[in-house]
């Protein structure tokens, strides 16, 4: 059966003529042919420098500058042999199963305009080899020498960070290689190529194409020989400072001596480069065969390191004043940096006297000066300050008396007037000079301690300046409630609640007092809810008792409510006899017990 050899992309394979099983005593008997080997790599690094990995660029890298990289080149399944019909593999089918190539690769750039390069590769490879056609195919050796690669390009157009490039450049392969190990060709084999290629704001491009010339072998009935090589790739720089590049490539090849799938090889790949460093960049790419020639792999794979000098832009500066002219506001003028990009790179303003103040706003551009809101003194020697107060004498209302500044112009720098008690209301209007008070209209009261409870008593006078009272000629009493007192569990009454006896009627001559109580809540708006508590002595029965506290405790609670205490705030509960504060048997403790109590049971929080 005759067979085909096809690289190891999932539709193809290695074609090749195997014996079957009813020729093979014949196969035997037979001494196998050992065909020549050849290099069975298709892929060819770029240059070190250049951006794509396996399509060269146009430009040149610098005018004398270095370039060095490490990249390893790994193909899977390059070369398997497949039956023709079913495209079964036969046996592991794989001549060469995996091919890892560690190029070692250098290039110096020249005057901008000329690249010259050399690249060594060395082949880690592993494979079962095979039969096809009478011939049998060896496994590679597991190490080999590649064939050495020298280069040159000519950029005839274009800059490195140009948008459109053209270049000239080619490969010579000097027989370093092994062929029987699938390294190299065993000739000298070499080709120019076309180069084109641009540097855009945000990506970089190149297409290249050429012949490659070598001489013409069989293997396996497929024709290894002259060969039409193409690449394309394109970069996207992804970051603000372009260091970051990832974007496809895709590379070709075509046997033109004898054209056919087993002689076309085309991959793609997907890559990505970050320059680490102004000096040094990494990448890494993958991807797969897309065709059944010799030598394309059903997966490629490279990964690269290279030190490899940055290109930095083209810097203008025609006024040479270390400014770029693209942030230089005067570019025929050397001058200075400056924040405001209006101003920068262009010559300082002059200032004579040199005090800071530019003299096209300097009132006094001759002599030294001081900044001033007033453009006449503004840059002017500031004034004298006879008083030292830091209130200078032009301004000062009182330059031979130290004082305080002052929004009123007359008083500006003078003393302030006495205030014995210092209360900021001077003695001369103070109507109580001698007590610190407070600043009213009222010329009697102007300076004079305030009235916290609002009864019409001066605070230094009132005994209870915090609850209301009335006047009283005895100076411990004077403004202090009559009949209530506020504690922090009860408002004390210090007179009786009246009732009619045996009922819950409020006698006329309580009103007073309950009006009392009413104002003491309506001052005390903290207090929340009291209790209404309404007492009896123990005459009687109990069950009466209860219930005329009760009814008496209501009918205050009403009392109160009337008098615009919110019913919330209260709450009515008769004890009867059962809690006395005196002795039940004399008739002075059964009227203490007789009473109505006002207990406080929720007060508002005290913020902390």
């Amino acid at each position: 059966m005759p067979a085909r050899t096809q690289g190891t992309h999932p539709t193809a394979a290695l074609a090749a003529a195997l014996c079957l099983l009813g020729a093979a005593a014949h196969a035997e008997a037979q001494e196998l042919e050992r065909p020549e080997g050849f290099a069975l790599d298709r892929f060819q690094p770029a240059p070190a420098g250049d951006r794509m990995f396996g399509v060269q660029s146009a430009y040149t890298a610098g005018s004398a500058a270095p370039h060095i990289m490490l990249l390893g080149d790994y193909a899977q399944d390059p070369l398997v042999l497949r039956r023709l019909s079913g495209n079964e593999d036969i046996g592991d089918g794989k001549v060469v199963g995996s091919q890892l190539l560690l190029h070692l690769s250098a290039s110096l750039s020249l005057w901008e305009r000329l690249t010259v390069n050399v690249d060594l590769p060395l082949a880690l490879q592993s494979g079962d080899g095979g039969a096809a056609s009478g011939a049998l195919l060896p496994p590679p050796t597991s190490s080999a020498l590649g064939d050495l690669r020298l280069g040159a390009r000519a950029t005839l157009v274009g800059g490195y960070f140009d948008p459109f490039q053209i270049a000239l450049g080619g490969y010579v392969w000097l027989p370093t290689g092994d062929p029987e190990a699938y390294s190299g060709d065993g000739s000298v084999r070499g080709g120019p190529q076309l180069i084109l290629g641009g540097h855009l704001d945000r990506a970089v491009w190149s297409l290249a194409a050429g012949p490659e010339f070598r001489s013409t072998k069989q293997f396996a009935n497929v024709e290894q020989g002259m060969t039409v090589h193409w690449g394309a790739g394109v970069g996207l720089l992804l970051d603000d400072e372009r260091r970051l590049q990832i974007g496809p490539e895709i590379t070709g090849a075509i046997t033109v001596t004898d054209v056919q799938q087993r002689t076309t090889n085309l991959e793609a790949l997907l890559g990505g480069r970050y320059r680490f460093a102004d000096d040094f960049e990494a990448g890494l790419g993958v991807g797969p065969g897309l065709t059944p020639g010799v030598g394309t792999p059903s997966f490629r794979a490279v990964a690269m390191v290279a030190y490899s000098p940055e290109v930095k832009p083209p810097v203008q500066d025609q006024d040479a004043d270390g400014i770029a002219d693209a942030d230089d506001a005067c570019p025929h003028t050397a001058g200075v940096r400056s924040p405001d990009p209006t101003k920068n790179g262009c010559p300082p303003p002059k200032d004579a006297d040199h005090d800071g103040i530019l003299d096209a706003v300097d009132a006094c551009p001759a002599v030294a000066g001081v900044a001033s809101p007033d453009p006449k003194k503004n840059g002017c020697p500031p004034p004298g300050d006879r008083d030292k107060d830091g209130i200078t004498d032009d301004v000062d209302a009182c330059p031979e008396q130290a004082g305080p500044a002052n929004d009123d112009p007359k008083q500006h720098g003078c003393p302030p007037p006495p205030d014995r008690d210092g209360d900021t209301v001077p003695d001369a209007s103070d109507a109580c000079p001698d007590l610190p008070g407070l600043v009213t209209t009222d010329p009697a009261t102007n300076g004079c301690p305030g009235d916290t409870d609002g009864d019409g008593i001066r605070d230094d006078k009132d005994a209870c300046p915090n609850e209301k009272g009335k006047p009283n000629e005895d100076p411990t009493q004077n403004g202090c409630p009559v009949a209530v007192r506020v504690t922090e569990t009860e408002i004390v009454i210090l007179q009786q609640v009246q009732f009619d006896t045996g009922k819950a009627t409020i006698r006329p001559v309580s009103n007073e007092l309950l009006d009392e109580v009413a104002g003491v809540l309506k001052d005390h708006p903290e207090i929340l809810k009291i209790e209404v508590q309404g007492h009896t002595d123990d005459r009687g029965t109990r069950q009466f008792n209860t219930k005329l506290s009760q009814a008496r405790a209501e009918s205050v609670l009403k009392a109160l409510v009337e008098r615009g205490i919110a019913a919330q705030r209260l709450q009515a509960k008769g004890y009867g006899p059962d809690v006395p504060i005196a002795e039940n048997k004399t008739e002075a403790g059964r009227q203490k017990n007789r009473r109505v109590q006002f207990n406080i049971i929720e007060k508002e929080k005290k913020q902390p």
